[in-house]
């Protein structure tokens, strides 16, 4: 890591230390003869020309190693693949139209089409298809190269080396580095502006309905590890211009790529982690509870995914624990209650309905409706099919039993749909103790899937609500989930995932809550750079200050 404008030596560690050492022995034993000063300009020249090939060597042979991967598809395997994608979905997938009509979905493959005329690689096919995936408007819709692609980026020394975060439009540095003070803005990294940089990234991040909040953030919280890699190719170094805080001046320093590893644990050291560190499903218990005074409660939320269902095990402890909860607030007439569920990624059914029992008197269900576009006992395209992970794939005894089990949620095929069986649909009852005080619901742009369902049923059902953060990245009226598909296209073997089953949400038409949305809050919050520096969490403050009016 150097100032720019120092010689950055990244030929000469390339240069094993055997040549090394037989150079600096004939460069001594030139020197020691006046005759042959000939000789020593002549290595040198012969030294900088041998790093300058092993250094051309080596990028030679990584460019070479990725090409085995990256492979090139000529027009006729790329068409092949789109037209196979587009039937899959077609018959498969019930989000297609959800947000799209037909004219503008056949508009977009159109323009796919047009784009494949002549050959490309894998890599940049595989963009064409992110686009048409996040068109779409569906979250869990997923889409990725080979896994032996992705597996051979994730062993290269080529990774950008620390965090970054997303604070009012721009990347601010979020590293612990004497390169780079934390809260600097970065302008550009090797060439690339800040704004290109993010709008780069944005097609990689799926989202229900027509929803961007998460796509700024993503930009820049998520984008600078392998979808770096994917969106820019490998690199020795990054070039980067920044200002430091309170500055407008720029400067250039440069940071060595590093490896995954090295990544890793530069990410586990941001100079945000006291406040990004809480709100981490994969660092906290899913679930827990603390009086931050005696008027207000905190009930953290941070996974649904606990338990797999209600005859899992770990199911009745968590509804325990609930109750004890409300049970204790009820009992101390605890005026204020506050529920966090920020980067809460989603879950299973029962364990999101459990907490809004205790905060509505009025019944509720998950659903108004869930469907599949075809009998379960016919897989549509089966020759292409995956599983239900990208990362494994289904053998022939699992996928029977999959379909088995399909066909036990959507017994009925009429009409070409499926549609659920209502035993799986109950209707949800108050529980007792009502929580009777003022609840605060924290939300953001990372709560997904049944998180996000839960966020629905909290605006739809609980009278004394108000909801802070930002728009939830799940939908308020309808999205697919449930049931993921994994396919895979034969000629490029990038891999395409997407949930389906269409679920109609209970959820009643809000005055606020627009269609193709996530969940409105009632107050719009963005973390601060003035928070950054002071390690507040600026949500977290809001909420409080509203409790203290």
């Amino acid at each position: 890591m150097k100032n720019i404008t120092k010689k950055h030596p990244k030929t000469m560690y390339r240069t094993s230390i055997t040549t090394t050492i037989c150079f600096y022995k004939r460069i001594t034993n030139a020197f020691t003869n006046p005759k042959n000063l000939l000789s020593v300009f002549t290595l040198l020249w012969l030294f900088s020309f041998s790093c300058t090939i092993q250094a051309q060597s080596s990028a030679k042979i990584m460019k070479d190693s990725l090409m085995l991967y990256n492979k090139v598809l000529s027009p006729k395997q790329m068409q092949e693949d789109l037209k196979i994608l587009r039937t899959i979905n077609e018959k498969a997938n019930s989000g297609l139209y959800q947000y799209r009509s037909k004219k503008q979905v056949d508009s977009i493959y159109n323009g796919a089409f047009k784009s494949i005329k002549k050959p490309m690689s894998t890599i940049e096919f595989y963009k064409i298809m992110l686009r048409l995936s996040d068109y779409e408007g569906s979250l869990h819709n997923y889409t990725i190269p080979d896994l032996d692609l992705i597996n051979f980026l994730n062993r290269q020394k080529s990774f950008f080396p620390f965090p970054l975060v997303y604070i009012n439009g721009q990347i601010i540095f979020d590293g612990q580095s004497s390169d780079i003070p934390p809260g600097s803005r970065i302008k550009s990294i090797n060439g690339i502006n800040d704004a290109q940089l993010m709008r780069s990234f944005y097609k990689y991040y799926t989202t229900d309905g027509h929803h961007l909040v998460q796509k700024l953030s993503a930009s820049v919280n998520k984008s600078f590890g392998l979808n770096y890699l994917l969106e820019y190719g490998l690199c020795d170094e990054f070039i980067i211009e920044y200002s430091v805080p309170k500055s407008e001046a720029l400067q250039k320093t440069v940071l060595r790529a590093v490896t995954l590893k090295e990544r890793t644990a530069n990410l586990k050291n941001r100079f945000s982690a006291p406040v990004t560190d809480l709100l981490d499903y994969k660092k906290q218990s899913p679930y827990s509870f603390r009086m931050i005074n005696p008027a207000t409660g905190l009930l953290n939320l941070r996974f649904f995914g606990m338990a797999y269902g209600s005859d899992d095990p770990k199911f009745k402890p968590y509804v325990r624990f609930l109750d004890s909860i409300f049970t204790a607030l009820d009992k101390n007439k605890v005026a204020n209650l506050i529920i966090d569920v920020r980067n809460n990624p989603g879950g299973s059914d029962p364990n999101f309905e459990q907490p809004v029992m205790y905060l509505t008197d009025k019944p509720f269900k998950e659903n108004e409706k869930a469907v599949i576009l075809f009998d379960p006992n016919v897989l549509p395209l089966e020759k292409y099919f995956w599983g239900t992970s990208t990362s494994e794939r289904m053998d022939s005894t699992a996928l029977k039993a999959g379909k088995e089990y399909l066909k036990s949620l959507y017994p009925v095929f009429q009409n070409n749909i499926s549609i659920q069986d209502q035993k799986y649909n109950p209707v949800y009852h108050p529980k007792s103790p009502l929580f009777k005080g003022k609840l605060y619901l924290l939300i953001n742009e990372n709560v997904a899937s049944a998180a996000s369902h839960f966020a629905s049923l909290v605006k739809a059902y609980v009278d004394n609500v108000t909801i802070v953060g930002l728009e939830t990245v799940g939908g308020y009226y309808v999205h697919n989930g449930h049931s993921p598909l994994v396919y895979e296209l034969p000629n490029s073997k990038v891999k395409t995932q997407f949930s389906i089953v269409n679920v109609v949400q209970d959820a009643p038409k809000k005055a606020n809550q627009p269609e193709g949305h996530g969940i409105m809050p009632d107050y719009e919050v963005w973390p601060t750079l003035d928070d950054f520096f002071e390690q507040k969490d600026t949500q977290m403050e809001f909420v409080l200050k509203l409790i203290a009016k």
